[in-house]
């Protein structure tokens, strides 16, 4: 069988499997791999201290460094679905947060290593014997977006984010290492965002940089997911109602008017209920309902601190009781994020009693 043969067989094999997309690329280190090191250098990783280490680095500049055999770096991505709005009445979800769409089903860390183990088996039955690999979803110290470019499923748009024009930008990527030759996919070269600015305007904490990346401790997924301190006062007001991730700056690309509906691993439920009755939720229970989501990453003070914040910019006082109630947790920075809260909400009352007065004088 002709390398280009197997390769077919292989993409043929992942579509199958729920990889809409797959490309190959070599193992050679990344072309933006002093973008990266220069955006370290900047600070715009914030406490993702693990992105700085010196082994993490070394891996990023050089796929070898991770499996010395590699030959041929697959790579994969899976479709999720697009934002949908509340199939509730208004008034059921006028106190429901926003969930990047990503989220609103299984984590895909625990669905898509059991799809690529699936593939390697099926390549190794295709060869007939085994081959080392290593193989990764958003988990290994590689540049995902550069591979994925060079191995020609899409380019780096303005927001960051890897975008097919046939696709959108609504996909999860994985890569497959392999101590297998396989022919290299032509790299995706055209750039199809053009003049189009709508992500960066739209973006309501400003954290999209000139040179396609982020300043990832203003970005709502940042603040909302990694970080584990207290939000910045300045910014907390721009997040509105987002409590895990953010899909603003996709929402807007008008590249994702192409996306369709995804894998139904990842979105067939909406995985909150309303805002107070999270900010409920005791450590076991937060547990125990997110143990298969992408929500379980935040962790319970980490999660309503999120929501309490949302609370907060929503401006309704029938939250005010749960926020008082949390405003004396155990967590300090769930205490805190409260009173902030409270205080928006009262702000907000106050605004409103003194216009109506204003209004009714003659």
């Amino acid at each position: 069988m002709s390398s280009q043969d197997l390769k077919e067989k292989i993409k043929l094999k992942a579509q199958q499997l729920g990889f809409i997309l797959s490309g190959v690329t070599t193992p050679d280190p990344p072309d933006h791999y002093s973008t990266f090191e220069a955006w370290l250098a900047q600070g715009h990783h914030g406490t993702m201290d693990y992105l700085a280490r010196d082994r993490s680095r070394a891996r990023r500049a050089d796929p070898r460094e991770i499996l010395p055999e590699c030959q041929s770096i697959l790579v994969l991505a899976t479709p999720y679905s697009p934002p949908r709005s509340p199939e509730e009445p208004a008034e059921d979800v006028a106190l429901r947060g926003q969930v990047a769409a990503y989220a609103w089903g299984d984590d895909y860390h625990g669905v898509l290593p059991a799809r690529m183990k699936e593939l390697v088996q099926f390549i190794e039955e295709q060869v007939g014997h085994s081959v080392k690999n290593r193989w990764y979803t958003d988990s290994g110290p590689i540049l995902e977006r550069d591979l994925a470019q060079r191995a020609g499923i899409g380019w780096i748009g303005k927001n960051t984010c890897l975008i097919h024009p046939k696709h959108g930008s609504y996909f999860l990527l994985s890569e497959i290492f392999l101590d297998l030759v396989l022919e290299p996919d032509p790299p995706f070269r055209t750039d199809h965002c053009g003049t189009c600015t709508r992500c960066i305007e739209a973006c309501p904490t400003d954290c999209i940089l000139p040179n396609r990346t982020l300043d990832a401790t203003r970005c709502s997924s940042y603040l909302t997911i990694e970080l584990k301190d207290d939000i910045p006062s300045a910014l907390r007001e721009k997040i509105g109602d987002w409590v895990f991730g953010c899909d603003i700056c996709q929402m807007v690309c008008p590249w994702n008017r192409f996306a369709e509906e995804g894998d139904p691993s990842f979105g067939d439920k909406n995985p909150l209920h309303s805002l107070p009755e999270e900010l409920t939720l005791s450590t076991q229970e937060f547990n125990q309902r997110f143990k298969r989501s992408p929500i379980k990453r935040a962790k319970r003070r980490g999660y309503l601190r999120n929501v309490a914040v949302a609370l907060g910019n929503k401006g309704d006082r029938i939250a005010l009781p749960v926020l008082q109630n949390v405003s004396s947790d155990e967590e300090p920075m769930l205490r805190e994020h409260a009173q902030w809260a409270i205080a928006r909400i009262n702000e907000r009352i106050e605004a409103t009693q003194k216009g109506e007065k204003g209004f009714h004088e003659p």
